[in-house]
């Protein structure tokens, strides 16, 4: 007990200089402290991921990561031209460590090199586009990001000892081009909100807006809104609908520790519509997450090996909002042609008309905590356009043992604004900003610093 005592102490010290250093991060911050964060956000036309660049390290350097919305860190190959003279290592009894929920105390044979140093502690970063997860040593250094107004990036501002996992070479493969780690915003302490939200001292906090096209930039915020776009400098978080966020107490981590929560993202989805018309085959157990941590509904920008860009449901809750869109589709006059896998049902793109938010077709409400708050899924983000005169319903059989009810991905987030506050438990969502003759990819990215 004698020998106890000193040791807590010491963690407890160290935590709290490691939080201070934290909240005095930024440099050359005297008299500056941003209110928000922006990043780029691009889509990969190969693999259609959804790819932000930050840069890190000493000098700096542009690092390119694959957003991971319920990823638990950031992490990075540090296998490959990894140069830097700011590199720290946690030792394994550090706060650092203690806060990242260490999996082990970590060794190196060899010379040390970033990635492999003797008493440091490792994590286990994963690559969902693979499901591959590997020991990485927890790591610190410099990250600079843009600040914002919420209308243009700002001065630059960094965080010199910026937690996240070193990772091998081989953990990047099925990345996108060019794409060298993951950038975890998930619901976890060394999440990249929370160790922004901590540096700066601003709420725990993210948007995010996903652009619809590899032409285009949308954007990622940490911290307050505004979040504006052009023209006008409409204010999209005037937009926001909420509903609360739900903590899975179950965690899918390739290797969980006892009660360790999920960091990933779920809502309350209590029923569907379709045209308005709520769909009544749907199971609304399964809507709920079960003790094991399944069922419910779930958001992701990176899940699954073959339907990475496309909503999947339980194949229950498929088959009923698939015959529900299709009777409503018929009913406006499209034309149903044969399906092309992976969709259910696809149609005459020359049978549907045009608006500015997408192709006419019937709308698809996920309806929340009440009928009156619900996430409206417009033709732009519900309809593909394979060409050849098909185009089909966005949405994926998941299979009747889905790990989710509902796994909302990318294809169904693009130019609509989220907001997940993290200290609040709270989804700020918009439907298509289309309808607002606006994009997610109108935020105005020339720097007024």
């Amino acid at each position: 007990m004698a020998s106890f005592r000193p040791r807590f102490l010491l963690l407890i010290t160290s935590l709290f200089v490691f939080i201070f250093s934290l909240s005095f991060a930024a440099a050359d911050q005297k008299s500056f402290r941003p209110r928000a964060l922006v990043l780029p956000v691009t889509k990969d036309a190969n693999s259609g991921q959804y790819v932000t660049t930050l840069k890190q390290r000493t000098p700096l350097v542009p690092v390119k990561l694959t957003v991971d919305v319920g990823g638990r860190f950031m992490w990075v190959d540090c296998d490959t031209n990894y140069v830097s003279s700011t590199y720290r290592t946690p030792l394994c009894s550090s706060a650092q460590c203690s806060l990242a929920n260490r999996y082990a105390c970590g060794g190196c044979i060899g010379e040390p090199r970033p990635g492999c140093h003797n008493n440091s502690c490792t994590i286990l970063p994963q690559n969902v586009y693979n499901l591959v997860t590997m020991i990485g040593e927890l790591t610190e250094d410099v990250v600079s990001v843009s600040s914002t107004d919420g209308s243009n990036p700002g001065r630059a501002v960094s965080v010199p000892r910026f937690l996240f996992s070193c990772a091998p070479s081989s953990l990047s493969i099925n990345l996108a081009n060019g794409v060298t780690g993951m950038a975890g915003l998930g619901r976890t302490r060394v999440g990249m909100p929370s160790l922004f939200a901590s540096a700066f001292s601003f709420r725990r906090k993210f948007a995010l807006c996903l652009p619809s096209d590899s032409s285009s930039t949308g954007a990622l915020f940490f911290g307050d809104s505004p979040y504006k776009f052009l023209p006008g400098g409409i204010d999209a978080a005037s937009l926001l609908s909420f509903t609360p966020l739900i903590l899975n107490p179950v965690s899918f981590a390739a290797v969980p520790k006892p009660g360790e929560a999920s960091a990933e993202y779920y809502i309350g989805v209590k029923s569907i519509r379709v045209n308005g018309k709520t769909v009544p085959a749907v199971n609304s157990t399964l809507l709920k997450l079960n003790k094991e941590g399944n069922g419910g509904t779930r958001i992701s920008t990176a899940d699954s090996v073959f339907y990475s860009t496309y909503t999947t449901l339980q194949t229950s809750i498929y088959d009923a909002v698939l015959a529900a869109f299709v009777l409503e589709a018929k009913s406006m006059n499209i034309i149903e042609v044969p399906a092309a896998s992976p969709f259910g049902a696809c149609f005459s793109t020359k049978s549907l008309r045009s608006t500015r938010v997408g192709p006419a077709v019937p709308t698809i409400d996920l309806v929340m905590h009440t009928r009156k708050v619900y996430w409206r899924i417009f033709g732009a983000n519900s309809i593909v356009d394979l060409g050849d005169d098909i185009s089909c319903l966005g949405f994926v059989d998941g299979g009747v043992n889905a790990r989710n009810a509902i796994l909302i991905n990318g294809y169904q987030l693009e130019d609509n604004l989220l907001q997940f506050d993290l200290a609040s438990s709270s989804l700020g969502f918009t439907s298509s900003l289309r309808f607002r003759h606006t994009t997610c990819s109108n935020f105005n990215f020339t720097s007024n610093a």
